[in-house]
């Protein structure tokens, strides 16, 4: 019996996930199998390799508008131990990431601060918003 779920996202910049999971300690592996509940596995375009036993994979949405669905096992918390309940660590990383290469590409400077209470604060100066 397969566990896994999809969770449509708004990624739409690979790079930038690739940025987040390296922040996170994680790898994003091209064209590979995703790990779930009792050695349950599905091929993907992507897929973030976890540290436990499962992964997570990203795989074009069925609208092909350009946006990325996140797919995993939830099972017994593994999951949610390694990226946040529901992807939360993993896209606010990925929403910080996202950000600031925009902001260079618009000559923008950013600046990063973790709050006490987790969130992260940026300031972007310079150029014209």
């Amino acid at each position: 019996m397969s566990h896994f779920t999809t969770i449509q996202t708004q990624i739409k910049d690979l790079d930038a996930l690739h940025d987040a999971c390296t922040e996170l300690g994680l790898k994003i592996v091209q064209n590979s199998t995703c790990r779930g509940y009792a050695g349950v596995a599905r091929k993907a375009a992507h897929v973030i390799k976890l540290k436990g036993p499962y992964d997570i994979a990203v795989e074009p949405a069925k609208e092909n508008d350009g946006t990325y669905g996140l797919t995993t096992d939830w099972w017994d918390g593994h999951v949610a131990k390694e990226v946040g309940i529901g992807y939360g660590r993993l896209l606010q990383s990925y929403g910080v990431h996202k950000t600031i290469r925009e902001a260079r590409l618009r000559g923008l400077r950013s600046t990063r601060r973790v709050e006490a209470d987790g969130s992260i604060l940026l300031t972007l100066e310079g150029g014209a918003l």
